[in-house]
């Protein structure tokens, strides 16, 4: 690195005791000087100043003069004495720094970074090459830092030249030198969301930032606080129903307990093996590893445009979670709680195949719905088996299938059912499950637990590792509730502080209450017959219905307001979230209408807060009250 040669042994810089955060303009004039220091080889001191300081929280002192600076681009000049370069560099050197003190600063407090970055990108080009650092380097990657490294891949890949300068600027020895001092001495508030339209303000704001590089695992001695939400079907967009029913809901609890500090992990992912997704697979002419990647892509766009904020959202098709299905089965086979029966089930004859529960539709026994699917009716909840199906057909041609036998696993939950029993007692009244949820298991277990299947005719999914099962798989509700710890396997590889940890993690679970079954009974059961210390559920919040105008929600039939329609309606996400929570169906079924959506927003949103707002805005505007100045406060608290 060249170092200018200057004649002040080094540079001071006071500052409140506060730290700065670093998306201000303090934080990136903090970084500015830095970089300058360690490029022109002047040594840079912090030294707290207390809380004396009110115009910034820092300000230059150049030792040997009785001089105070205020500025920091005054301190990049000094230090790199552009007023002694040569006549051409130091006008590029002052049309640069005059472009970031008007124009760049202009855009400090706009909402379209695209507009920030592409401005910057015109601009780089001029700057230098290799190791060399310059006074313009210095500002420009000091007010740029912050919007940089927090924007995403396919942001910066619009802008290649300006991610070819940050990058050609951060592998620097000036650069390198400098960050762990600037990353000590700035502040960041940890709220683990990503930059958003409505946080990523470049110079005004405290920074909320997600540290993915740090994993979230159990701290003893605190309150750990592990959150999933139902898994959702890849097979295809999830609608409202289903976003207030489990994702929605379980953000708003893990952003509730992040505030409240505990630690805390949310994590989801998308179901993708079973019936559902071979057979949307064969409607769309693809393979099912097509449709899920087609499909997993579309939920995470849809949940990050709601805003969720989840630690991890991966898959359930990973080779860890084969590997973790198979010795939760080997574990519950060893203890005698896995049984083989003969079952007599659908077999098509037009297609030649045994039909899988979803491949089978017709009426149901109990409430005569003319469309039950094979494994359960949409109608009243109950599950079947599709042989009990009144006039069955085959999803595939319509064909009326025949009943012949198959061998499969059943999971032996009348023999677990006594212990089921007592952690249902148990975790219910501490974990202070929901009404619904309570209802619902009560009603399996005073029904008494029968062994069910485990095993399914399918090619896509889990293998099971028996003898004389090659060409069968776990059926999706066996390795479906497995993905969680699964998931949380793929995020990290300490996955078992989470899950096998029961005396310091507490688990919370969210979902609609179709689901409820599978995770207060057939998972808890599978989870004791593995004999593993388990970390087991302690609270379930499960919704009613959100229905749909006059009707039902149905991703098969169309009906509904999906994720990518909310996207396109111009709508922002945060009037979503706040209708969709508001009319929460938390103990009885609810409604959406547009009508009650634009009633929402114009009523509530922007008459009542809107109102609420306006009337502070001005109060502080108020000459004889604040004058427009807010009184100071510290970001940290």
């Amino acid at each position: 690195m060249s170092t200018l040669p200057n004649p002040r042994a080094a540079i001071t810089l006071l500052r409140n005791a506060t730290l700065p955060a670093s998306n201000t303009a303090a934080g990136a004039g903090l970084l500015k000087i830095l970089v300058a220091g360690c490029a022109t080889g002047t040594p840079v001191d912090l030294a707290d100043l207390g809380a004396g300081l009110s115009k910034l929280p820092y300000w230059v002192s150049l030792g040997g003069t009785e001089t105070t600076l205020y500025d920091a681009n005054a301190v990049v000049r000094y230090l790199f004495r552009t007023s002694e370069l040569a006549l051409d560099q130091q006008l590029a050197a002052e049309a640069l720094l005059e472009w970031e003190e008007t124009a760049l600063s202009a855009l400090h407090g706009s909402e379209d970074l695209e507009v920030f970055l592409t401005a910057a990108d015109a601009k780089v080009g001029a700057l230098g090459k290799g190791d060399a650092v310059g006074a313009a380097d210095a500002v420009l990657f000091g007010t740029l830092y912050y919007a940089l490294t927090n924007s995403k891949p396919e942001v910066l890949r619009r802008h290649p030249d300006l991610q070819a300068w940050f990058a050609r600027l951060a592998a620097t020895t000036a650069v390198v030198a400098a960050l762990p001092a600037y990353e000590d001495n700035v502040l960041k508030v940890r709220v683990r969301e990503e930059p958003s339209l409505a946080n990523r303000s470049v110079n005004s704001g405290i920074e909320f930032v997600r540290d993915s590089s740090k994993k979230v695992l159990p701290v003893p001695g605190e309150k750990n606080i592990l959150i999933t939400s139902a898994l959702p079907y890849v097979n295809n967009v999830p609608h409202l129903g289903n976003i207030i029913g489990s994702t929605l809901s379980a953000d708003v609890f893990a952003r509730y307990s992040r505030l409240r500090g505990n630690n805390t992990l949310y994590i989801c992912g998308t179901d993708e093996y079973g019936t559902t997704t071979e057979t949307k697979a064969l409607e769309e002419g693809v393979s099912c590893r097509e449709l899920c990647d087609k499909y997993s892509a579309l939920h995470q766009e849809i949940y990050e445009w709601f805003g969720l904020s989840f630690d991890y959202f991966g898959r359930t098709s990973t080779e860890k979670h084969g590997e973790i299905v198979q010795d939760i089965y080997r574990s519950v086979a060893k203890n005698e709680c896995v049984i083989e029966q003969t079952t007599a089930q659908l077999f098509c004859e037009q297609c030649q195949r045994f039909l899988a529960d979803r491949y089978v539709e017709g009426v149901c026994p109990h409430c005569a719905y003319e469309d039950a699917r094979g494994d359960q009716c949409d109608k009243c909840g109950k599950l079947l088996n599709a042989v009990d199906l009144i006039e069955p057909r085959c999803k595939m041609d319509g064909n009326r299938p025949i009943v012949r036998d198959s061998n499969h696993l059943y999971l032996a939950l009348d023999k677990l059912q006594p212990r089921c029993e007592e952690f249902v007692e148990r975790s219910s009244r501490e974990g202070a499950w929901s009404n619904n949820t309570i209802a619902i298991t009560k009603s399996w277990l005073h029904e008494g637990l029968r062994p069910r299947a485990i095993t399914r005719d399918l090619k896509w999914g889990v293998q099971v590792p028996r003898e004389g099962y090659e060409n069968k798989v776990f059926y999706v509700w066996f390795d479906a509730c497995i993905g969680y710890p699964s998931i949380t396997a793929n995020y990290t590889d300490e996955w078992e502080r989470w899950w096998k940890n029961p005396d310091n993690v507490r688990l919370y679970q969210f979902m609609g209450k179709d689901n409820v079954p599978f995770h207060t009974v057939v998972f808890p059961c599978t989870q004791i017959a593995s004999g593993e210390d388990w970390t087991f559920l302690h609270h379930l919040s499960a919704c009613e219905y959100l229905n749909y105008e006059s009707g039902k929600f149905s991703k098969s039939r169309g009906v509904g307001v999906f994720g990518n329609n909310a996207q396109q309606t111009g709508v922002p996400a945060d009037v979503w979230r706040y209708y969709l929570l508001s009319s929460r169906p938390e103990s009885s079924d609810t409604v959406f209408t547009w009508s009650g959506f634009a009633s929402c927003n114009n009523a509530v949103l922007l008459e009542t807060l809107g109102n609420f707002c306006n009337r502070v805005l001005k109060f502080l505007d108020d000459p004889k009250r604040y004058g427009g100045v807010l009184p100071a406060a510290d970001p940290a608290l």
